[in-house]
């Protein structure tokens, strides 16, 4: 989690009663963190919010929100790159699920140039990502790349 989705999150606990974090399980996607990981990460990020749960799921998300009750889905937009595939897929899961509506929003400018990928990246080269993560996700990081988990 950086301080963009923290941002998102932030934000959008103070527009809604209730937030899922929703973690997909996509066993395609090679994680740096298990799924358990990412879960307590982002407890740990949220736990000063009420109203903020984490969860995980698997398969669709549009299935996941009409199964916990929910009525949107919120996706951060940092860039006009992120806005075409952020569309598409709004789009399908309109297609899929009508009555779920994807809310998009954009982080505070500090945060446009974040992105996870790049953050591991600085990371695994052992650089300074203190500005960009919590303080929890920056120890799991540095413990992840250079003390036996990852690759350094």
């Amino acid at each position: 989690m950086t301080n963009g989705h923290l941002d998102i999150v932030k934000r959008a606990a103070r527009l809604f009663d209730a937030v899922i974090v929703a973690i997909a399980n996509n066993e395609e996607k090679k994680s740096l963190f298990t799924l358990q990981e990412r879960v307590h990460l982002v407890q740990e990020a949220i736990r000063e919010y009420p109203n903020v749960r984490v969860d995980s799921f698997d398969g669709l998300l549009v299935h996941y929100v009409e199964q916990a009750g929910g009525q949107a889905v919120i996706r951060g937009l940092r860039a006009i790159s992120d806005f075409e595939f952020e569309f598409q897929l709004a789009l399908m899961n309109r297609k899929l699920n009508e009555r779920v509506e994807t809310i998009f929003m954009m982080p505070k400018e500090t945060y446009t140039f974040l992105s996870s990928r790049i953050i591991k990246e600085i990371a695994r080269l052992d650089g300074e990502v203190k500005a960009f993560v919590p303080a929890h996700v920056e120890t799991a990081l540095k413990q992840k790349f250079h003390r036996g988990g990852g690759n350094p």
